[in-house]
């Protein structure tokens, strides 16, 4: 028997500040819709979404709920990493419109009641920017270490061992410099060298730019990659656990000295600081790296670091009992820290959450239960969410063939890693319109046979899609405070349940998850349960419920009880 009561007596003050209003810490708590603006809507028919497109469509993100939309970035850029190659951090590309497009885009999310957070790429630009081709020209230039140079070793070889993540040497030769610059990502993606004081004001100086336009915020790409060993120190090698040499072969080396520097912190400050200048949020992009959580919460911790950092290594491996006790235990852990986590599922650059953790087995049809299941799982674990365009409607990854492959990452991988475009195709908003919707030209991607089902007029109206679950466990959240701010406690659960109480100013909710595809019974204390969260099929009988397959239980109780004998409920 598992028992927690509610103490004898409470204080009515909130522990971790009052309900979701939309003051200063309008961000704790908050759900963050995640907008690929070159895949959420075109306006202009050339396959490409942008900015105007996004405006259009903003009334579906606001009725989903949520409290703010974050924008991948949309400035000048080559595009060989698909804007993430910033060419002019105040100039609009033109495939996406406008600075006067931004401005409409933000007075309408605005009188929507969404803030808006937009991308600042602090750790490298495209060799293509004004800074770089003056840095690269020579090493009087006042820009000369604006960027990370290092004379080759004296058999020419680059200064360490460092490796790209994207494949190969991070290093690459500049014969006019007679020196070696280096680059985390693709050779064109030249990396900031941010211990010069010069650089970071530069980069301030772009962020207080687009606060005076009128964002309310940045998520920061790349956190762990903005500070390094300023000895240029080689990393020690990390053979394969298994003995098969992988082929990405940055997993070849324990990165102890090209990222994850402690001056990372120095620079979170400068950027904090001038985000409460603002009265803006940062959200920080944490590596898979080992010990992902801990910096998730480090770098978090604090008035004066970030607000909200999330991580994709629970990401990066399967679903099943262990991996769900696992976050739950993150989680819970979490909750004795000052750092404040952001969660995600899905995202534009794993593959989608329903494909990646489906119990069926990959090509297998997701099963729409399963998918709620993952939304009820996600928005009530304590700290922010992020959701992805298209996770609303359950979209499977897209299977391209190698033709279709637009990411670099993919085509230096394939086959076996297909990239990042699987989650990247456009939203189909119309499962009859030609291009679902998307677009009156040729798609930058193919919009896949099996998404047009899943369009958003089809959810529209069918009171049973995952749509409208999306909805009532996003007005659940907002309206139950021990969701949005409360403490979490997992529950010792054998499987295939899991679960997991969230704890405010007196209140206590109770979340059940079967994880398994058969009916399952479970005894359980007696409990109010709350509208919007729980699975259809569910039934409470005499303190017994009965959960579907992939079935969650939602409900607020004086004590919480679950009688860990488990039955199968046929």
């Amino acid at each position: 028997m598992i028992s927690r009561k509610r103490e004898a007596q409470r204080q009515a003050q909130p522990q971790e500040g009052g309900p979701m209003v939309a003051g200063a810490d309008w961000w704790r708590g908050a759900v963050l819709y995640q907008v690929y603006p070159r895949s959420f809507a075109d306006s202009g028919g050339d396959g490409v979404g942008d900015l105007p497109g996004i405006t259009a469509r903003l009334g579906h993100i606001a009725a989903l709920g949520v409290d703010a939309l974050w924008l991948c970035p949309f400035y000048a850029s080559p595009g060989r990493d698909f804007g993430y190659d910033i060419a002019d951090h105040r100039a609009v590309d033109p495939q996406f419109g406008t600075l006067e497009d931004v401005d409409r885009l933000l007075a309408r999310a605005h009188a929507l009641g969404l803030k808006v957070l937009v991308d600042l790429v602090c750790g490298h630009t495209s060799d293509a920017h004004h800074w770089f081709r003056r840095s690269r020209a020579g090493r009087t230039a006042p820009e000369a270490d604006w960027y990370v140079w290092a004379d080759p070793a004296p058999d020419g070889t680059p200064p360490n061992n460092w490796l790209s993540v994207f494949g190969g040497a991070a290093w690459s030769w500049e014969p006019r410099r007679r020196q070696y610059y280096l680059h985390h990502f693709l050779p064109s993606q030249p990396s900031l060298n941010l211990a010069n004081p010069a650089v970071l004001e530069a980069l301030l100086a772009v962020a207080e730019f687009w606060l005076k336009r009128g964002v309310d915020g940045f998520r920061l790409d790349a956190v762990d990659f903005l500070a390094h060993d300023p000895a240029l120190r080689a990393n020690p090698p990390r053979p394969p656990a298994d003995g098969v040499v992988p082929a990405k072969l940055f997993g070849l080396q324990w990165h102890r000295h090209d990222m994850m520097h402690p001056e990372t912190f120095a620079i979170l400050r400068r950027i904090r600081a001038l985000a409460e200048r603002h009265g803006a949020v940062t959200l920080g992009e944490v590596s898979s790296q080992d010990g992902a959580f801990e910096r998730v919460l480090r770098y978090s911790a604090g008035a004066d670091l970030l607000h909200m950092a999330y991580t994709l290594r629970p990401l990066r491996g399967g679903f099943d009992h262990g991996a769900v006790q696992a976050l739950l235990a993150a989680a819970e852990g979490g909750a004795e820290s000052e750092g404040w986590p952001c969660w995600c599922f899905s995202n534009h650059d794993v593959e989608r959450a329903v494909t990646r953790w489906n119990p069926a087995g990959r090509g297998a049809p997701a099963d729409p239960r399963f998918a709620r299941l993952l939304a009820a799982l996600l928005l009530t674990l304590r700290g922010s969410v992020c959701l992805y365009q298209g996770e609303e409607l359950g979209l499977p990854e897209a299977e391209l063939a190698l033709e279709e492959i637009r990411d670099p990452f993919g085509l230096t991988y394939w086959p076996e890693f297909k990239g990042r475009d699987g989650s990247r195709t456009p939203m189909p908003w119309q499962a009859e319109a030609p291009q679902a919707g998307f677009t009156t030209g040729t798609p930058w991607l193919p919009i896949p046979a099996g998404h047009r089902p899943l369009a958003v007029d089809r959810q529209e109206t069918d009171p049973g899609s995952l749509l409208q679950a999306w909805r009532r466990l996003l007005a659940l959240r907002r309206s139950q405070p021990a969701l949005l701010r409360g403490g979490l406690r997992r529950l010792d659960l054998p499987p295939p349940f899991a679960g997991l109480v969230r704890d405010y100013a007196g209140q206590q909710v109770m979340v059940l998850f079967n994880l398994s595809g058969a009916p399952l019974r479970c005894a359980v204390s007696p409990l109010r349960l709350l509208a919007g969260g729980c699975s259809e099929g569910l039934e409470v009988v005499q303190g017994v419920a009965t959960l579907p397959p992939y079935g969650v239980l939602m409900g607020e109780m004086e004590a919480v009880t679950v009688r860990e004998d488990v039955s199968s409920g046929g």
